[in-house]
């Protein structure tokens, strides 16, 4: 009886020893399969992918709005100065690639009136304070529509207002050289919006622009940037 006793114990001990023994091999490959998931296949990559682009271009609505900077020619015979401006934005689509777009832009700087008779004012020289504001609609399309980015030409047309009276002063704005103030001024835009989306819904836009300004019957062809944030929302389906 004692004899059969210490046969079980030595089995069991020899069976606790064999279960140890796999125990520690299997722990190492375990850690590793934990340490490493299953990766994305390529196939499920790019339907994630897919989903992603539908989602974020999918939206019926687009707003923006930011600052940025133009360099405007306020006179004829006036150099150009640099202005500081903000926008606003609205888009609708009427297609996947296809959208209206309407901007509202404010654009502020100080003239460069150079050797006019009208240079010194009370003994010291000044560059008067100019602003114009833009009304504008036109077509925008996506011509390249990704994960993270896009790529949307727009032109647009409208009309402008000029201020170029309200920092000379006392004198007019044509004593000074500058355009005539007031409202009527015709306008065209045409930029780029350059979007990184952070979401589907949310992207920061980069646009690279032109305006023309049409003061005094002349054309103005002005360059500038925009720079802000962008937000989608509805659904087209």
């Amino acid at each position: 009886m004692i004899s059969v006793s210490k046969k079980i114990l030595s089995v069991a001990a020899k069976s606790m020893a064999a279960a140890s023994l796999i125990l520690v091999a299997a722990a190492p490959a375990e850690a590793q399969r934990q340490h490493h998931p299953q990766r994305e296949t390529n196939a499920n990559r790019k339907a994630r992918i897919a989903r992603t682009i539908d989602e974020t271009y999918g939206h019926r609505w687009e707003a923006a709005g930011g600052g940025g900077y133009l360099r405007f020619r306020s006179g004829q015979y006036l150099q150009k100065n640099n202005e500081v401006s903000f926008f606003g934005t609205a888009r609708y689509s009427l297609s996947p690639n296809l959208g209206i777009l309407g901007e509202v832009s404010g654009y502020f700087g100080n003239a460069k009136i150079g050797t006019n008779p009208y240079l010194n004012q009370f003994g010291k020289p000044f560059n008067p304070q100019i602003s114009q504001y833009t009304f504008t609609a036109g077509p925008s399309y996506h011509v390249l529509k990704r994960e993270k980015y896009a790529v949307t030409p727009y032109v647009t047309g409208g009309v402008a207002m000029g201020k170029f009276d309200s920092g000379s002063h006392g004198f007019t704005s044509s004593d000074l050289g500058l355009w005539q103030d007031g409202w009527g001024h015709g306008v065209v835009t045409a930029g780029v919006n350059l979007d990184y989306n952070f979401y589907p819904n949310f992207a920061l836009r980069v646009t690279p622009k032109f305006v023309g300004t049409l003061f005094d019957n002349t054309v103005q062809t002005n360059r500038g940037f925009d720079l802000g944030l962008v937000y989608r929302f509805g659904k087209t389906k």
